[in-house]
Formats: structure tokens, C-alpha cells, sequence
């Protein structure tokens, strides 16, 4: 390990920390290919989040308690692999991480699971102001449109571009991601508003619907995400945006952030919210 290396560990540090006493290890937070809820991130998301995820804590499945803060990024780096593309056809750009932890004799076991490849995919969490049909290209933050993600139209595959990064959270070890490399948590602002008709209306509500079930889950466990389903199941669209917008509050007290994506009734309720 270098003395550069060390010095940008340092900057975090209260006391100037040794080689000995530090494992340095690397993750990929996410990048600009589809994930498994249709959506991507725009190369000036990735860019923004390069810049917001330095200093940030790494947690186990987005439980922000102290005892769970375990590592924390001291440098980022955005790559992009000519090798391949990513779904859309264009070239392929990941958001390399890398973290620290101190070493002691509670978290050995941890840094072994590291090195041997079993603690490896991570999800983050942020905040993401726009959110583009690539299709028409509207901004479903502000308003709606008539296609739905996930459908094809023209041959081409309706997904949703986050853009306009407005914060960065966290960073976490996860069992299940949604992106193929890595995982993301998005959490959407709360000027989201529906205005669809027929099936787009629909298909907001039923978005809306597992937004809430995943955010019950990480406010208070798979009970509180049972009861949440059930009782947005009956709700029109006004009564699941104020229901969403009370369960993004209670997780914004404890600043964990949850990832929205596909969920059913048989998987586990974090299945598909997490990193690559």
C-alpha cells in the first residue's frame, strides 16, 4: 500500500491510521446499463455520484445503525470497459469504489468473507431527481406519459434514465441486487406526482404499490411490509403517494434510503434491491 493511498485514508481519520491496521478493499457501486426494474443511470448521474459517494459509510442490508458501519469510501473512479455495451448499445461505464475498514478481531471474519468472494455485491442509495421515458424522453418526476418500462416499443426496450443526482446516502453489503453488477437503491423526490390515464394509470399504481411494501419492509420488517400491501391494495392513486410519502419520511429519519424495485408476493421482500 502507498503513501498516497494511506494519505486519502487519512483525511477521514482522527489519528493517523498504518498499513497494518487498515484492509483496503474495491466494489462496484453501479453503472449505466439496465438493471432488473428497467431502469439505468445517466452518465451524468454516474459522474455526480462519483463525487458524492467519497466519505460515505458501508452498512449491512441498509440498517443505519452505528453497530452496522462497517467500512467507508475513501476514492471513486468511473470506468468504462470497451469490450462491451451496455443494453441501450452504448459503451459500457461502472462506478468503481474504493473502501477501507479498520482492522480488528470483531471484523476478521468479515475481511475473510471479502477475500474469498462471498461478501461481494453491495447496493447504494441516493436520490435521484428526474426520472426520463427513454422512449418520449418525459420527465415522470414532473408528469406522465403512456409508456410503460419494461414493454418494447419500436423494438427497443422502455426503461427509466435517472438523472439529476440530488444526494448520496450510503452503501451496502446485500444478498440479492438489481443491477447485474451491482445494485441500486433510488429514492425518488417527493415532487413525484401520477397524471396518466387507463393503463398507465394502472401500471403507476401497481409501481406505487411495491414502493410502499419495500419501503414498510425496511421501516419495520416483513410484517410491516404484509400489513403495508394489504392495505395499499384497495387506495387510489392520491391515497399511495401520501402513503409513500409517510413510510419515505419514517426511513428518512434513520437515512436509509430504499431501493425500489419488482417485487412479488412469494420472494422475499428484499429480493431484487440491491448491488451488483
Amino acid at each position: 500500500m502507498d503513501n498516497i493511498i494511506l494519505d486519502k485514508i487519512n483525511r477521514f481519520t482522527r489519528r493517523k491510521l498504518t498499513e497494518d491496521e487498515v484492509y483496503v478493499f474495491s466494489v462496484i457501486l453501479c453503472d449505466n446499463d439496465i438493471d432488473r426494474d428497467c431502469e439505468r443511470f445517466s452518465d451524468g448521474a454516474l459522474e455526480s455520484l462519483k463525487e458524492r459517494f467519497v466519505g460515505r459509510t458501508g452498512i449491512f442490508d441498509h440498517d443505519t445503525a452505528a453497530a452496522n458501519q462497517n467500512a467507508r469510501i475513501f476514492d471513486t473512479e468511473l470506468v468504462t470497459d470497451e469490450s462491451r455495451t451496455a443494453a441501450n448499445g452504448e459503451p459500457y461505464k461502472y462506478l468503481r469504489a474504493m473502501a477501507y475498514m479498520v482492522r480488528t478481531e470483531e471484523n476478521k471474519n468479515l475481511i475473510a468473507e471479502i477475500d474469498g468472494g462471498i461478501k461481494k455485491e453491495v447496493s447504494i442509495s441516493c436520490a435521484a431527481a428526474k426520472r426520463i421515458c427513454s422512449v418520449c424522453g418525459s420527465d415522470k418526476a414532473v408528469t406522465s406519459c403512456n409508456h410503460i418500462k419494461g414493454r418494447k416499443y419500436g423494438g427497443k426496450l422502455c426503461h427509466t434514465i435517472l438523472d439529476d443526482i440530488t444526494d448520496a446516502y450510503e452503501w451496502s453489503f446485500v444478498a440479492v441486487p438489481a443491477q447485474v453488477n451491482a445494485g441500486v437503491t433510488k429514492k425518488y423526490t417527493e415532487s413525484d406526482t401520477v397524471k396518466a390515464q387507463g393503463e398507465d394509470i394502472s401500471a403507476a399504481d401497481d409501481e406505487l404499490r411495491r414502493d410502499i411494501r419495500r419501503l414498510a419492509y425496511f421501516a419495520g420488517g416483513r410484517s410491516a411490509a404484509d400489513i403495508a400491501s394489504l392495505s395499499a391494495a384497495s387506495l387510489t392513486t392520491k391515497q399511495l403517494i401520501a402513503l409513500r410519502r409517510s413510510f419515505e419520511e419514517q426511513c428518512g429519519r434513520g437515512r436509509a434510503e430504499v431501493q425500489l424495485a419488482p417485487d412479488t408476493k412469494e420472494a422475499d421482500p428484499t429480493e431484487g434491491f440491491s448491488m451488483r
